[in-house]
């Protein structure tokens, strides 16, 4: 029973990757609709993770009050609703008012269903959880190709609703599996969690919100800016194609992932982290390359999703063992906020950074996080230790 439990959580990831990629694949197309300039997509992208943002922060008080399963199908739906009201938007300004439901949907399964496997999964689950994000990731792109080949990008988004809504029922049938995985569970230590205050003064913890954000901020720029890069940088392709390279990220993410899933127990959450840094690295380095045809960089863009792919995963699943049970929630949750934060401002950041000095700069931008990343991280490790021992 807990198996076909952990399917359906698979399946509820893929729901949760479906609409992040999205809005970097149609906005090419996006923009000349609207009429609005390219750097318009980092306001959008910054209202939908801004109300994830509130989301995550109130998810440990949602924990404690719900069971994960209410928690994930109504955020579900929320992303449903999300969107098929952009899939009708004919004014940028409606963007606004449909990424409320679009974004606090997202927050709410992320941290809920990332706390519920942390603590009753491994750390090969967890990889296995965020490889399945990237399929969702991965396949929209895809989506949103065939729809401006077909017809519009509006119907990028109604296709991708409907897929969500199929996910959605499926999710609807399973109810009963949650009931007898809850039946064994502690809920007595989830009632008994601590606070979002309380966890921000363990040792560590605020650390790895920061190293969160940086890897948010240099992963979500890629999430929407990827194509974009292409467009700016290699002359000659075609819309369909330059959407396309919004899957580059995201197959390599689910790569990093699937490889991480087999390995992660062996390695330890942590080696698995340095690992993948110095991998983000290394294609961070492929696409400084100054060669002018595509393909150099975008095996570049997969490399850097590669070694980007199992530093969320691990960090979540370390969050129990580095800060304990008590806390895991709420760290959880404000790990999701932080990261968050990176994805609102960051993206919006770069998109009028490369107005003024051009996209070619994106390298050095992820650059810059991944070094912040794992310095990060490295001293978070130390302080947890620290707290550990005594």
């Amino acid at each position: 029973m807990g198996s076909l439990l952990l399917a359906v959580i698979y399946l509820i990831f893929i729901s949760l990757g479906l609409p992040d990629s999205l809005l970097g694949s149609g906005w090419p197309r996006m923009q000349v609709a609207f009429h609005v300039p390219s750097s318009y997509a980092g306001y959008v992208s910054m209202t939908i993770s801004f109300m994830t943002i509130i989301s995550a922060l109130i998810s440990p008080g949602l924990i404690r009050r719900f069971h994960t399963k209410w928690i994930v199908i109504v955020s579900i739906l929320m992303t449903i609703l999300g969107l098929l009201g952009f899939s009708v938007s004919k004014e940028y300004w409606v963007l606004f008012v449909i990424a409320v439901p679009y974004g606090l949907g997202a927050g709410a399964i992320d941290a809920s269903v990332n706390h519920y496997v942390a603590n009753h999964y491994s750390s090969s689950a967890m990889n296995f959880l965020h490889c399945f994000y990237g399929v969702g990731a991965v396949i929209s792109p895809y989506i949103m190709a065939l729809a401006l080949s077909r017809a519009r990008w509006n119907e990028g988004y109604r296709w991708t609703a409907y897929v969500q809504t199929g996910i959605l029922l499926v999710c609807i049938i399973s109810l009963p599996l949650w009931k007898k995985t809850e039946e064994v569970s502690d809920e007595e230590e989830i009632r008994n969690s601590a606070g979002i205050k309380e966890t921000l003064k363990v040792p560590g913890v605020i650390l790895t919100l920061i190293a969160f954000y940086a890897y948010c901020s240099g992963e979500a720029t890629c999430f929407l800016w990827t194509p974009s890069y292409f467009a700016g940088t290699k002359a000659g392709l075609s819309d369909e194609l330059v959407a396309s390279f919004g899957s580059l990220i995201f197959g390599g993410l689910m790569l990093g992932r699937l490889i991480s899933g087999f390995i992660s127990n062996r390695l330890g959450d942590r080696l698995l982290i340095r690992i993948g840094i110095i991998t983000e690295l290394l294609g961070i380095i492929m696409i400084f390359a100054p060669v002018s045809h595509y393909p150099v960089a975008a095996i570049g863009f997969v490399i850097t999703g590669t070694g980007m792919g199992p530093v969320y995963p691990a960090i979540q699943h370390m969050t129990p063992e580095n800060f304990g049970k008590r806390y895991s929630a709420a760290a959880i949750g404000l790990q999701m906020a932080s990261a968050y934060v990176g994805s609102t401002f960051m993206p919006m950041v770069f998109g009028i950074m490369q107005e003024h000095i051009g996209i070619a700069v994106m390298p050095v931008y992820l650059l810059i996080f991944a070094i912040l990343n794992i310095t990060l991280l490295e001293a978070a490790y130390k302080k947890a230790d620290a707290n550990t021992a005594k």
